[in-house]
């Protein structure tokens, strides 16, 4: 029976305990998180005792491998040691061949944060944490001061619990079929499928958290006709889905993020004041 200092797989160097450490390192993610590359650091200090140890003779390595895992990242918090244990397995593979593609790294780390997060979002952030205040609140407004100890429990306990096992699943996982889904060729095909579905989450999320109307009318009086009535018989939601289409492009263009953020704000106060904008 492997102990938890000893290699989880075959040639390699990551043990149970340094995934334990990624699960404690994963609590405080988002204390870094910011609007320009978001989650990234957090992301990076996750996995960075795991890197040390699998480029623990590569100095050069090392530093393009904290690098690389300084790219953007963003998902469902407690779901990212799933995501670093693949990374760590796929970190491990590249420090043993020679020709291994280190750009299929980020590339699986992106197509797993939108399925991820969709799933995250829903079951832990708009169902767990619904029914463990609603729980925790409707006792301590009683006055039980059981109200705050079972907010706490109901959500704390599942989500480290799924902390874990992401983890430990997460490194098993890209330990034992990354290899031959690279080689088979079923990597591409399945960071494909992950990224229509990404992209149908995000689809979503659009048309409910952005929203952008217009106020324009064609006439006047009872007669007018709303154009945003219009677009909405086309395609509802289109002006949103239009303003995701423009920062995706002037993203894409790598205009910086603040100035993205003071864009919009101007562009906003303008198009209210002359009534462009609802």
């Amino acid at each position: 029976m492997k102990t938890s200092n000893q290699p989880i797989k075959e040639n390699g160097v990551i043990t149970k305990k340094d995934l334990k450490d990624m699960f404690w390192r994963s609590l405080p993610m988002e204390f870094s998180w910011h609007y320009e590359r978001q989650m990234h650091m957090g992301f990076c200090t996750m996995i960075s005792k795991g890197l040390r140890k699998i480029y623990k003779d590569d100095e050069e390595g090392l530093k393009e491998a904290l690098q690389r895992n300084m790219e953007f990242f963003n998902i469902t918090a407690h779901v990212s040691p799933f995501v670093g244990g693949i990374t760590l397995a796929m970190e491990e593979m590249n420090a043993q061949q020679e020709d291994f593609d280190t750009s299929s790294i980020n590339a699986v780390k992106a197509a797993l944060m939108g399925p991820l997060s969709g799933i995250g979002d829903s079951l832990i952030l708009g169902t767990l944490r619904i029914l463990a205040v609603g729980i925790g609140a409707s006792l301590a407004a009683t006055g039980n001061i059981l109200g705050p100890i079972l907010l706490l429990l109901i959500f704390n306990v599942p989500t480290f619990i799924l902390r874990w096992v992401c983890a430990i699943k997460g490194y098993e996982l890209g330990a034992t079929y990354l290899q031959k889904i690279q080689q088979s060729g079923l990597m591409e095909k399945f960071m494909y499928a992950a990224g229509i579905l990404g992209t149908m989450v995000i689809g979503g999320m659009t048309k409910e958290l952005v929203s952008v109307s217009t106020a324009l009318q064609i006439g006047s009086g009872e007669t007018a006709t709303l154009i945003q009535s219009v677009l909405d018989g086309i395609l509802p939601g289109m002006l949103s889905l239009g303003a995701l289409g423009i920062y995706y492009y002037l993203m894409d263009k790598k205009v910086n993020v603040m100035w993205l953020l003071i864009g919009t704000a101007i562009v906003g106060i303008v198009c209210a004041q002359f009534g462009i904008l609802a």
